[in-house]
């Protein structure tokens, strides 16, 4: 049998398929099962006064409804039918094929207690099969977990249910929990009396769910139940992406300024989202073939373009990009916080703090808005609409607070409106005055990236630190402070020990900065060594975007750093990209590392990247009597490296004085 074959549990002509509710591999398990061997009859583990509602709310899908009802502590209970919910795509699909439906459970004369089911990661079904995935939850519960007696009760009544409904039909298929499958199949080998519960109940009302709600609210995270109802459909066609855009224009005066020019995408942030929803369903199945209806959805790829099109989104909205050591530090995040909670893949709570705390709070919105997304969900429909919060519904909820930036948009007036403000009189008028020769920089940027370089130069001594510290019992002195967790380790010595971290000497006499290593030399062509100006400066040597791709002012361009090189003290680096010593290096990275060696008169030499340095460069260094302090960029501030990673290349000394008016 396939891993993704629905397996069911047979007794005579009742095929029994244990389920978690609102699991995303589970209601693909029991679509499956409809088109390869369709039942005569339905039966859900489901109360039978809920019938007529719930067949009510299954008949509005895709459209979420939640059912209100009262249970007999007089307890409010929400139950919300959405398309991943195992039990609300078997009564769907039975529905549709004209398969008759029947709630098989009792309305308990009592409140039935809250509890979570020790359930492993449903995504392990795609791996091991539903069969071992159910062997391995019996085991588990038989362990852990007592029977309680109103689950007695309950498979009693489910099992007078099913008797009646087996001698009626030919082929009866039972969708009911996992917890409950054994105990319901163990009962039917003998009569059972039927058990006492309430006959009346309170009126049941079914609501049309607020799309403002569905995040909260609903059990699997909209995105990818839209995912799961696009799919059901077929497979969508392949969405014209660039058609729309987030970023916004703005207007003065009826005149549109717009970024992206004319014939460029329109803002239509409804359109960009379906657009993504549709680009990410063609790519959530990792078993599509062409012509043939598309496969259960890969949870993990899912995820994995959910946050590259959210990354896409934020691009559009910002104009950043969500670097690659952003996001191996967001998986990275992620998976261990998934792996905390048992979990295989994250949840959708578990991606937003990863946004946040990997990206920022602007990445996070653009996620949680993707994320939130499901396009059938009007605010008001032929049912009474209800908000109501996720507390209300489910049990343990969590919040996520987001801070997200909002352009000023007074001030991007102000800048617009600036009479004084010159422009060019024709294409090209500034690119002349760029001539290439006599550049020099932008001072009030120098002494940004100046400052940044004194505050690298001193992060060596913290590292290393860290690296050679070393615990000693406690005798005269509490040297570094009390090792916690070296004395909790020692406890049976009955003795404190305290850290000795040492004293590092000396300095760092260089500090390398790698953005993007750029190793296809596409991003990041242009090259250039600047020698400092007076004794406050130091020499750089860099590779940047081309600066004839964004010019801002006459003799004025705008670039960005894909990487540098500071060393001081000044007037001493040579023409580092044309010197025959480093032709031998595999990237633009190790150029500038080994300039840093070469030039540094102090013996630690920082650097800052993605990644550390291969295991030749620290040889290198070695036998050139110098160390390589290696500082990954994801530890540093966002923000501070977002400020000194722009620049601005100026062609002469006398554009210094108008370049106030150009640079923002």
């Amino acid at each position: 049998m396939s891993e993704s074959e629905p397996w069911t549990i047979r007794w005579k002509n009742l095929s029994c398929l244990p389920v978690c509710h609102y699991r995303l591999e589970f209601a693909e398990l029991v679509r499956t099962q409809f088109d390869k061997d369709p039942p005569d009859c339905l039966a859900l583990e489901l109360p039978s006064h809920l019938a007529d509602a719930y067949r009510r709310a299954i008949a509005r899908l895709p459209e979420i409804s939640i059912l209100l009802f009262q249970d007999a502590s007089s307890q409010t209970v929400y139950l919300p039918v959405e398309p991943v919910d195992p039990f609300a795509e078997a009564a769907r699909s039975a529905l549709e094929l004209g398969i008759p439906v029947h709630l098989v459970d009792i309305n308990l004369e009592q409140a039935y207690p809250p509890f979570r089911d020790p359930v492993p990661d449903t995504y392990a079904i795609r791996k091991i099969g539903p069969r071992l995935y159910y062997e391995a939850f019996r085991e588990t519960w038989q362990a852990k977990i007592e029977e309680h007696p109103l689950d007695v009760h309950r498979e009693q009544g489910m099992a007078v249910h099913l008797q009646s409904l087996l001698e009626k039909h030919r082929k009866v298929l039972f969708v009911c929990g996992m917890i409950h499958a054994e105990g319901v199949i163990k009962r039917l080998d003998h009569p059972q009396a039927t058990p006492l519960h309430r006959v009346h109940s309170p009126p049941l009302q079914v609501f049309h769910l607020h799309p403002s709600c569905l995040d909260e609210v609903m059990a699997t995270f909209p995105l990818l139940s839209a995912l799961y109802e696009t799919r059901r459909k077929g497979l969508p066609p392949e969405p014209e992406r660039d058609r729309f855009t987030l970023r916004r224009s703005f207007q003065i005066q009826s005149r549109p300024f717009e970024l992206y020019g004319k014939e460029g995408p329109v803002y239509d942030e409804k359109a960009a989202l379906e657009g993504s929803l549709a680009w990410i369903a063609r790519r959530a199945g990792s078993s599509d073939s062409p012509g043939a209806p598309p496969g259960p959805i890969d949870r993990n790829r899912a995820l994995l373009f959910l946050l590259e099109e959210a990354g896409r989104h934020y691009t559009e909205e910002t104009g950043d990009q969500v670097k690659g050591w952003q996001k191996r530090v967001f998986w990275k995040f992620v998976r261990n916080y998934a792996v905390v909670h048992g979990l295989l893949l994250p949840e959708f709570y578990h991606l937003l703090v990863g946004a946040r705390s990997s990206v920022d709070d602007n990445f996070c919105y653009s996620l949680w808005r993707l994320g939130g997304f499901y396009p059938w969900q009007a605010e008001s429909s032929n049912a009474p609409t209800l908000r109501v919060k996720g507390e209300e519904v489910w049990l343990g909820t969590r919040r996520i607070h987001v801070r997200r930036w909002l352009p000023r948009k007074k001030q991007r007036l102000k800048h617009v409106l600036r009479k004084h403000r010159k422009r060019e009189r024709y294409p090209g008028e500034w690119l002349e005055s760029f001539d290439g020769s006599a550049l020099c920089s932008y001072p009030p940027e120098d002494l940004v990236v100046e400052d940044y370089g004194r505050f690298l130069r001193e992060q060596w001594r913290h590292i290393l630190k860290d690296e050679h510290s070393d615990s000693e019992p406690f005798l005269t002195s509490l040297l570094d402070g009390i090792d916690i967790r070296e004395t909790i380790r020692k406890w049976p010595e009955k003795r404190i020990y305290v850290k000795n971290r040492g004293t590092q000497r000396g300095g760092s006499g260089a500090v390398v900065v790698i953005f993007d290593e750029d190793d296809r030399d596409q991003k990041y062509p242009y090259r250039m060594t600047w020698l400092g100006e007076h004794e406050q400066e130091s020499d750089m040597a860099f590779y940047a975007t081309p600066p004839e791709d964004n010019i801002v002012g006459p003799g004025i361009c705008r670039c960005e750093y894909g990487g540098f090189l500071m060393t001081y003290p000044p007037r001493r680096l040579y023409e580092v990209w044309r010197d025959p010593d480093y032709r031998f290096f595999q990237s633009k990275a190790e150029v500038l590392l080994a300039a840093a060696l070469d030039y540094s008169l102090e013996r630690q030499v920082v650097y800052v990247a993605s990644r550390p340095p291969r295991s030749a460069m620290r040889t290198l260094a070695e036998r050139m009597r110098r160390q390589i302090v290696y500082l990954p960029i994801g530890a540093l501030s966002p923000a501070r490296l977002k400020k000194i990673r722009v620049f601005h290349i100026l062609s002469g000394y006398d554009k210094r004085d108008v370049a106030k008016d150009f640079i923002g």
